[in-house]
């Protein structure tokens, strides 16, 4: 796991906008040209547009050119000391936005738990389905 990616999400950690939840989450993308992007979770009075931290990550490497064949890991923390891992609509954009062989780090307390982006969701909704 890349240093950096725990340092650079850890940075962006206070800038959460968690106004009802309390719940700030960070995450860093890294790309193959070691570029890091990274994304907070930013909540809305309106629960449904909430936008979790690492859809707002893939979806500025998104916006800046970078597509799934240039996503190597991403690492997403929280101020919990215990597990929190992607919720269902980001391991879904997770499944389509990076590849399967991916990295995802959930960083938790002192310990980081890793695996590849295609354990996160068996049987994933795919663009085969449509």
């Amino acid at each position: 796991m890349n240093e950096r990616l725990l340092h650079a999400a850890q940075d962006v950690l206070k800038h959460a906008y968690v106004k009802y939840s309390n719940f700030p989450v960070a995450a860093a993308l890294l790309l193959d040209d070691d570029t890091i992007i990274t994304g907070v979770n930013v909540e809305n009075a309106s629960f449904g547009l909430t936008n979790c931290a690492e859809r707002t990550a893939l979806f500025t490497a998104y916006t800046q050119g970078y597509r799934k064949e240039n996503i190597k890991e991403i690492l997403i923390t929280t101020a919990k000391t215990h597990l929190v891992s992607p919720c269902g609509a980001c391991r879904q954009v997770l499944s389509e936005l990076m590849p399967k062989e991916a990295l995802v780090h959930m960083h938790h307390g002192n310990n980081i738990t890793t695996v590849r982006n295609e354990e996160l969701l068996p049987l994933a909704f795919s663009e085969e389905d449509l």
